[in-house]
C-alpha cells in the first residue's frame, strides 16, 4: 500500500488551543462548534470556541500542521513527527521510538479510540479541561 492509497487515522483537534479532543476526553457530547466559510469545527470548551471567532485565519493557520500520536496521543507539528505505513494505515507518531513498537500490537485498538469508538477519559477525565466543575 502506497501513501497514496493508506488510510489516514483523523482526529479532532481544537484549532484555537491545539489540543487533541481525544487526549483531552472531549467527545462529540461535550465538545462546542463553530462553523468557519461553511466547514463545521470542534472545540474543547466554549472558551476557544469563543476566542476563535475572533480571529478564525489566525487559529487555522496556527494548528494546521498539528497532528496526534495515536499512541500517547502528543499533538505535535508534523514535522516533528515519524510517518510510518502500518496495517494499512498512514501513521503520524511522536518521535518515541516506543509509540510505533506499542501501536502495532493492536493497531484497530489506537486508530479506533483517536477516531472516538472507544471511549477514554482523558487526561483530566470527566471533569474535562477548561471545566469549572
Amino acid at each position: 500500500m502506497t501513501a497514496d492509497t493508506a488510510k489516514k487515522i483523523l482526529t479532532s483537534i481544537c484549532p484555537t488551543c491545539g489540543c487533541s479532543l481525544v487526549r483531552l476526553g472531549i467527545g462529540e457530547d461535550r465538545w462546542t462548534t463553530t462553523v468557519y466559510e461553511g466547514k463545521e469545527y470542534y472545540f474543547c470548551c466554549q472558551g476557544c470556541t469563543d476566542l476563535f471567532n475572533e480571529d478564525p485565519p489566525r487559529y487555522l493557520e496556527e494548528t494546521k500542521d498539528l497532528v496526534v500520536c495515536p499512541t500517547c496521543l502528543a499533538e505535535k507539528p508534523v514535522q516533528w513527527t515519524v510517518r510510518m505505513e502500518i496495517a494499512g494505515w498512514e501513521v503520524f507518531f511522536c518521535r518515541c521510538p516506543y509509540c510505533p513498537e506499542v501501536f502495532q500490537k493492536d493497531p484497530d485498538q489506537y486508530v479506533k479510540r483517536l477516531q472516538g469508538e472507544i471511549p477514554y477519559d482523558g487526561v483530566f477525565g470527566q471533569a474535562g479541561c477548561c471545566s469549572s466543575e
